[in-house]
């Protein structure tokens, strides 16, 4: 998530959030240790890759639901991270999931649905470009439109073309409208009703549902290689 510097807008309505730089490091480095995901999966089988992640998944679920209904868990969750959790993520208004368990989420559903050359792209892209829009947006951005920014998506799309051009195997110009689409799916909310669909599981979904449609109507032949990490 792109954000502006000084006070923050959250949940698309521009509402003032008090997470100060400090704490969106703290927050960041989280995330972007979630690298770790693809890393390995390049160098382990799709079951094992499951049979990991499948509980890790359930791990982070299981915590969400417990602070949404048991007061004590509630209160254990915000001593240890309330300062690095969004306003939106402290009201006791709604219900809500936090970005550790959509990111896990995400991972599952890459996992399961696409080849592992688009899964490994499309996470790295959540993981380590979304990182960079955010600290660059917070630090910098003075062009908002909504609660993102000009320089934050830029910083997104730029880290985003990097990372497609190291992928192996990856064709680079299906790369590359991966990342336009990641970086597209960054800067807007997307939204079912009220629910706004967290861009932890948006960015990686979209970039590789995108890639997956190229390479179908493109490069049909090359889709069984994608499942080979060289």
């Amino acid at each position: 998530m792109t954000e502006t510097p000084g006070r923050r807008t959250d949940n698309g309505k521009n509402r003032p959030d008090s997470l100060g730089i400090r704490h969106e490091l703290a927050r960041k480095a989280i995330h972007l240790s979630s690298i770790t995901i693809p890393l390995i999966y390049c160098h382990i089988t799709r079951d094992l890759a499951l049979m990991l992640l499948v509980p890790l998944f359930m791990g982070f679920l299981l915590v969400d639901l417990l602070k949404n209904i048991s007061e004590p868990v509630s209160t254990w969750y915000r001593r240890n991270f309330g300062a690095m959790l969004r306003e939106h993520e402290l009201s006791g208004k709604k219900r809500h999931l936090n970005g550790a368990t959509f990111i896990t989420l995400s991972a599952l559903l890459l996992v399961l649905f696409f080849p592992k050359i688009l899964a490994i792209t499309a996470f790295s892209m959540v993981a380590v470009s979304d990182t960079v829009a955010a600290l660059a947006g917070k630090t910098f951005g003075k062009h908002r439109f909504g609660h993102k920014s000009l320089e934050g998506s830029a910083s997104f799309f730029i880290s985003a073309l990097l990372i497609v051009s190291i992928i192996p195997g990856l064709n680079l110009p299906i790369g590359i409208v991966m990342a336009i689409t990641a970086t597209l799916t960054e800067a807007f909310d997307f939204r079912i009703g009220e629910f706004r669909i967290d861009d932890n599981l948006s960015i990686p979904l979209m970039s590789a549902g995108t890639g997956l449609i190229c390479y179908s109507i493109f490069l049909p032949e090359q889709i069984a290689s994608l499942s080979l990490c060289r």
